[in-house]
């Protein structure tokens, strides 16, 4: 992939892309992006895939001013415009899931087809009880355990980290708690606006994610107009980093095809 920076809004993005056709905007989670995932490079021989870093994450600058996920969706809309980008299908994982839907019902016209990977963003249940385990009370080995099906295969050994990979992970967490932490996890408005949404829409999920349930995964959808839901097997949380196989198929069946 091709990295480097734009300024958007007065702030310094990190982004990346690769390939060519049919633009499809990808937003990560809150772990961040990374050029080295291997099912970059599966999605950019089919499309031109678009991988901004969101503020505070990664080496993006974060303002004073900026504090929700309202915020970033305005941000990549003003994006999409010094791309020079009229429509755009887009993948959202996890927080980037949050990040599309808000995208989409803001400016529905410019979304022309919508995956949303493990989304989070909305209030299912009772407001007594948490939709989404609380990442921030567990312990790293308590949360690797619900984010990956097999751990021990994709979360690194921090003694083989840098200092600079170890102060980017401390970042991420902490621009994740801003962003989410009260009401956490969702915008206590967004269920009332999801009827915006025109693109089509696909929900994915991986079979043993423990942090986004089943459950919560078809009430989301059912708030979106003709979306659809899909299960990613043998994944976890992030099924485009455990199976970039499995997920580039079905992302290229659903977006390209």
């Amino acid at each position: 992939m091709q990295s480097g920076s734009i300024n958007v809004a007065g702030i310094n993005l990190e982004i990346a892309e690769a390939g060519t056709g049919a633009p499809v905007l990808m937003l990560h989670g809150a772990g961040g992006f990374d050029v080295r995932q291997p099912v970059n490079a599966l999605l950019s021989q089919q499309m031109r895939l678009i991988c901004p870093t969101h503020p505070g994450f990664g080496k993006s600058a974060l303002p004073d001013w900026l504090d929700s996920v309202d915020d970033i969706a305005h941000l990549y809309l003003e994006l999409l415009d010094r791309i020079d980008l009229q429509t755009v299908n887009v993948i959202g994982c996890s927080l980037g899931g949050w990040i599309a839907v808000e995208m989409a019902t803001k400016s529905p016209e410019r979304i022309s087809k919508l995956l949303l990977v493990g989304p989070v963003g909305v209030k299912i249940g009772t407001p007594d009880q948490l939709d989404i385990p609380d990442v921030f009370a567990l312990s790293s080995n308590e949360l690797n355990t619900l984010l990956f099906r097999d751990p021990s295969k994709m979360v690194p050994d921090p003694a083989s980290l840098t200092d600079d990979e170890l102060a980017v992970i401390v970042r991420n967490r902490e621009t994740l708690a801003l962003l989410t932490w009260e009401p956490y996890m969702h915008n206590p408005k967004l269920n009332y606006r999801l009827h915006r949404i025109t693109a089509p829409t696909l929900f994915m999920r991986g079979e043993w994610d423990g942090l986004i349930s089943d459950k919560y995964l078809q009430a989301y959808a059912a708030l979106v107009p003709s979306a659809h839901t899909a299960t990613i097997n043998n994944a976890g949380h992030a099924p485009h980093l455990e199976e970039p196989r499995a997920f580039a198929a079905a992302a290229i069946k659903f977006l390209i095809n």
